[in-house]
């Protein structure tokens, strides 16, 4: 069968959908060599992968150097990744041959690989998609409401940057799109198209396959729910804002010494020390393995990640989202858009809002509705072997053995 180069970057948000795609293309006889950061060797080598990695501290810091207060600087930066990423990629696998490409979406080096290599290429898209208008309606907001000088440096800094790509590697760069999406000929968006903002505007080169779920494989059992008289709530803010300490506070006031059983997932970087006197309704952890917990959940308050909030709508449950930055806000947006939990904002939260908004998801049955819903359309989906079904017919459009 074809060898597979899948390029990704380096959080959980786009690695853990990628690992069921993965362990499906390898159980059907494709050699896969992944390339990530050293953080995801072990988990990615268990899926029978080859792993290759590349300096992810070298990466962040050429990516924030291209500065973080717009989307354009954004993308300057990973533009400036290039240097990092390319180099290293192409000096492990100089005597290699490979079949085709999968890169993500966000990974700015992908699209200017496949290009590099002459693959053909697959976009592995882990949140919403974005089509080259709400790119350009974007920039051109930025290009019309900030200070002319401002974005004269940094679109001049962007053609720089285009230009040195294309000195070094012959890729020519034509809009600022290319960068920040990696378009290609087959786009696999792990999402449905009806919780896609706008999923009927998005052509049939985009497979929306439904949330990709596979078992992960964890040093903990689900122990949290086997003796509880009822189920859970869950509250966890993902791997990156794991730092929220009067977040966690607030939580406990709110819930502590209620008849809701309390599961709370702080992180390895909050001391259960810092919270004070832990009530007797709460069970506090740096971790838990949220795929085994989230089926025996009755409400999930979460920050909104894409991969929390699929996993939260596939099992049927319920939501609370607190978004901090990124994409959860919109994501909090289409959670609430089809009534399968509601959106607070962490500035100001206060803990009566919070216990309010707890009352009123547990005891109004539309939520319930609404999820279960949602839920059945997440399951028939086919997550990621429909995934590889699309490969599949993509390789064979290719004339890829």
């Amino acid at each position: 069968m074809a060898r597979v180069l899948f390029m990704n970057g380096g959080s959980e948000g786009h690695i853990n959908p990628t690992i069921g795609v993965v362990q499906e293309l390898i159980s059907r006889g494709e050699e896969v060599v992944y390339v990530c950061i050293e953080a995801f060797r072990e988990r990615i080598e268990k899926t029978g992968a080859t792993v290759r990695t590349f300096d992810d501290q070298q990466f962040i810091k050429a990516f924030i150097s291209g500065g973080r207060n717009y989307m354009l600087e954004r993308i300057n930066g990973l533009l400036l990744t290039t240097d990092i990423v390319i180099p290293s990629v192409l000096e492990q696998i100089k005597d290699e041959q490979f079949d085709y490409i999968i890169h993500d979406a966000m990974f700015g080096c992908g699209r200017l690989l496949a290009q590099l290599l002459q693959l053909p290429a697959i976009n592995s898209c882990t949140s919403f998609a974005q089509s080259r208008e709400s790119i350009e309606q974007e920039l051109e907001q930025f290009y019309t409401n900030v200070s002319s000088d401002i974005v004269q440096a940094i679109y001049e800094q962007f053609h720089i940057l285009t230009r040195m790509v294309k000195e070094k590697y012959d890729v020519d760069i034509h809009s600022p799109y290319e960068v920040w999406c990696n378009p290609a000929p087959l786009s696999i968006v792990y999402t449905t198209r009806e919780f896609q903002p706008n999923g009927e505007s998005f052509d049939q080169t985009y497979k929306f396959v439904g949330p990709s779920i596979s078992t992960r494989l964890s040093s903990e059992s689900n122990t949290y729910t086997e003796n509880q008289a009822e189920k859970p709530i869950y509250i966890s803010l993902g791997t990156v804002f794991n730092r929220s300490i009067d977040f966690y506070k607030l939580c406990i006031e709110a819930l502590g010494n209620t008849e809701h059983t309390i599961i709370m997932s702080i992180g390895n970087n909050v001391r259960l020390s810092d919270l004070g006197e832990i009530p007797t309704n709460f069970t506090v952890k740096p971790y838990v393995p949220q795929t085994e917990l989230l089926p025996n959940t009755k409400l999930f308050i979460t920050h909104g990640g894409m991969n929390s909030v699929h996993e939260a709508l596939y099992y049927g449950i319920p939501l609370i989202v607190i978004p901090q930055s990124a994409d959860q806000p919109i994501i909090a947006e289409q959670v609430e858009s089809i009534g399968a939990g509601l959106t607070l904002q962490m500035q100001t939260l206060q803990a009566n809002q919070l216990r309010d908004a707890v009352d009123q998801v547990l005891s109004n049955t539309s939520f319930l509705t609404a999820v279960a819903k949602i839920r059945d359309s997440f399951q028939e989906s086919g997550g990621y072997r429909q995934a590889v079904d699309e490969i599949m017919a993509f390789k064979r459009k290719y004339g890829i053995k």
